[in-house]
């Protein structure tokens, strides 16, 4: 896990075990922004989640063609949990990784220089993604180049 404050994390697939004692670790909620049917999910995510008593919310990025319809419902479901502990996962996190920079940044009004490191530390997005990054940082009327 990635923590990117005390109430905000990033994560690849968490295994079984980690979901199951999320709720134990003080998490209220978790955002799934992978397909449930990848080859690595855990399945019954969700059910594992609920079970615990937190909220989830799937939003099943196409890791080839993340799109602005995705980046609105990363935004809503972000926004519906500010004020819980959270974690944010996909498969490696590349989607989460990205999609929460883009959020700090924007609405969390925080410099792109250092939330970008929390990405940096994952990986350096290409193609798709950094379109994505640069078209929504460009709306926002944000100067930053991801590298």
């Amino acid at each position: 896990m990635v923590p990117i404050s005390t109430r905000l994390f990033t994560s690849g697939q968490p295994d079984l075990e980690t979901l199951s004692s999320l709720s134990q670790q003080g998490f209220e909620a978790l955002i799934y922004l992978a397909p449930p049917t990848s080859s690595d999910a855990v399945p019954g995510e969700a059910e594992i989640i609920r079970r615990q008593g937190m909220e989830f919310v799937n939003i099943p990025i196409q890791f080839g063609n993340p799109t602005q319809a995705d980046f609105d419902a990363f935004v809503d479901a972000m926004n519906r949990f500010r004020n819980r502990k959270l974690l944010v996962h996909c498969q490696v996190n590349m989607r989460a990784s990205s999609m929460t920079f883009l959020y700090r940044v924007i609405f969390g009004h925080e410099k792109p220089e250092l939330a970008y490191e929390s990405v940096a530390r994952v990986w350096s997005p290409s193609g798709a993604w950094k379109r994505l990054i640069t078209e929504q940082l460009q709306k926002a009327n944000i100067a930053f180049e991801p590298y």
